[in-house]
């Protein structure tokens, strides 16, 4: 990777969007100062190890599951929200990885989501207007003066939250939590429940059968801890500069810089200019990344891109996340997909089906319907199937709780019954079930291009 004229403020030299105003900057420059010198929330080698996942995933060799909270907040943060998010995980992860017969990456949106870029600079509620809620870390959603202040030390409890729920993401995943069988067992119980258990049934009587195999070949999950455990990364979107050039840290194994905020930052839709601050930041940093794709982006803006972004074409650097709307996606993609075809690129491609299905409804509240979610998704493989390339994962703004804030699924949810739990700081997610739901669906599209592929679908227990 050319990192020619970079360094970890680089970026400062650059036109910046969606950066907060602070009104106090020594206060500021404290603060970063101060957090320049915590540890590391992620290591270099752990993004080195994601990095390679990815370029399997970019292969055509494992599939892509990101997900998490919109908006992460210090009033929701406890232990029970972080374990129902990663148990959601995954059982979506176990569904998966039987349709694809082949492993889940699994990175969520999560110890680090703090920040989120906005359309407007203020917001007015009942002829009041005042600046805009731009997540946790920068200010509060309170709509008053005072909350909507940003606040640098906010950057401080951040950074512990985050360091308290990746302690917590570690244990789960390597301590004994993500044992196959307990995912499988959850499973089950959302299977049983869902008004469209029929639909289910076959898969998860087929994840049982396997299971029941590989127990009776010796492969017990106390004996075999690969069956104990998993792998699970962090990401969040690279929009507070500061914040991450304080955790741009040199790796003493290979002199390279790496953020360690998280294993995976990726750039918003909003903030890809080529020549803008954001982008200058992430074509410094080695760790793999992804980049919003809308339908403002056009081939040859997404080939500069990505020269500036992977100009050595490096698996596992670059994922593509393509956020174009249920409607507009068969008209925008397929250009992109050509372009990167031709000129030999490797990426992975993903799906972020939430961001252009966004309406408000008739109650007033911002909502996705499940229909439209569901509706990329599918044109999203039915392109690349079309194209002869690989739809390589899903991005999804989800929660572990009993939410409603996005219509329709299983069970219905309708405009009327929104306000019941909608809890979001921000834009709206898919619930627990609904997030399940999601994961069995795709299943099926994954199922249909591993046939098309010449790939034997049910050998997940063999490989």
């Amino acid at each position: 990777m050319s990192e020619a004229h970079w360094s970890p403020n680089s970026w400062r030299q650059k036109p910046v969007e969606q950066a907060p105003i602070y009104p106090d900057l020594q206060a500021l420059a404290d603060v970063e100062a101060q957090l320049a010198g915590f540890p590391p929330l992620v290591f270099a080698g752990e993004a080195r190890k994601l990095k390679k996942a990815l370029a399997k995933v970019a292969n055509g060799e494992a599939f892509l599951l990101q997900g998490g909270d919109c908006a992460e907040s210090f009033g929701e943060h406890s232990a029970d929200n972080i374990r129902d998010f990663f148990r959601v995980f995954l059982q979506m992860s176990v569904v998966l990885t039987f349709a694809a017969a082949s492993p889940v990456v699994k990175i969520g949106r999560i110890a680090g989501q703090f920040a989120k870029p906005r359309s407007s600079n203020t917001e007015i509620i009942d002829g009041v207007e005042l600046p805009s809620y731009r997540g946790d870390i920068i200010n509060d959603i309170a709509f008053n003066s005072a909350a909507r202040i940003p606040d640098p030390r906010r950057q401080l409890d951040a950074y512990r939250q985050s360091a308290a729920t990746l302690n917590l993401l570690r244990a789960f995943a390597t301590g004994g939590y993500a044992n196959l069988e307990n995912a499988h067992r959850w499973m089950l119980g959302f299977v049983k429940d869902s008004p469209q258990s029929g639909r289910y049934d076959e898969l998860a009587a087929r994840i049982t059968e396997t299971l029941g195999f590989m127990r009776a070949i010796g492969l017990d999950p106390e004996a075999h801890p690969e069956m104990r455990s998993t792998e699970f990364y962090t990401s969040h979107e690279a929009l507070l500069l500061g914040y991450e050039q304080a955790f741009t840290r040199v790796d003493s194994t290979s002199g390279d810089p790496y953020a360690t905020s998280g294993h995976m930052l990726w750039v918003g839709d909003r903030t890809r200019q080529p020549e803008g601050a954001h982008i200058e930041y992430m074509r410094g940093i080695h760790n793999p990344i992804g980049l919003k794709c809308g339908p403002s982006l056009k081939p040859d803006g997404l080939l500069r891109l990505m020269d500036t972004l992977n100009p050595t074409n490096e698996a596992g650097r670059l994922t593509l996340i393509c956020r174009f709307g249920a409607d507009k996606v068969t008209e925008h993609l397929p250009a992109l997909i050509r372009a990167v075809k031709a000129e030999g690129r490797t990426v992975v491609w993903s799906c972020d089906p939430m961001h252009g299905n966004t309406i408000k409804a008739g109650s007033g509240y911002k909502t996705r319907p499940f229909e439209r979610i569901m509706g990329e998704i599918r044109h999203f493989f039915a392109v690349h199937q079309a194209e002869g390339t690989y739809a390589g994962g899903v991005h999804l703004e989800m929660t572990g709780k009993n939410v409603t804030e996005c219509t329709g699924g299983a069970r219905a949810i309708s405009d009327a019954e929104l306000h019941d739990r909608y809890h979001t700081y921000c834009d709206p997610r898919l619930n627990a079930e609904q997030a399940i739901e999601v994961a069995f669906l795709v299943a099926e599209l994954l199922k249909v291009a591993r046939t098309a592929r010449g790939t034997p679908v049910w050998t997940a227990a063999a490989e």
